[in-house]
């Protein structure tokens, strides 16, 4: 499995966390201790920020799940790829982008985030 996506499996496994513990294992084993996550809706740093902005989108869409769209690409320890937020129905009101530069242990410095497809009001 290549340097990207072994840390964009381990960038799920945060996501797709709802238990506190896990949540809290699966970010410090995702992202560095200073790491850093900034879409249109947050700009945080930091593990205990990192886990705050993926409860609070758990709380928003209970029961979804993200999930990878495509593969991974990557390059220079920057990777790319696309992912959809799906509910138990299959629908995927939300969808985005992210590009990701990670670390020389393979965890992710930073996230930029891009949403693509969000919900009608």
């Amino acid at each position: 499995m290549s340097i990207y996506a072994a840390a964009v499996v381990r960038y799920f496994e945060a996501w797709n966390a709802t238990d506190a513990d896990a949540l809290a294992k699966a970010v410090a084993a995702a992202w560095a201790e200073d790491g850093t996550y900034t879409d249109p809706l947050a700009d945080v740093r930091g593990h205990e920020e990192i886990a705050a902005v993926i409860r609070a989108a758990h709380e928003q869409f209970p029961g979804f799940e993200f999930r990878l769209t495509g593969e991974a690409d990557g390059n220079h320890h920057i990777a790319r790829f696309g992912w959809e937020l799906v509910s138990t129905d299959g629908s995927a009101p939300v969808a985005g982008s992210d590009v990701v530069t990670l670390a020389e242990d393979g965890r992710i410095t930073s996230v930029l985030g891009f949403l693509d497809r969000l919900p009608e009001a």
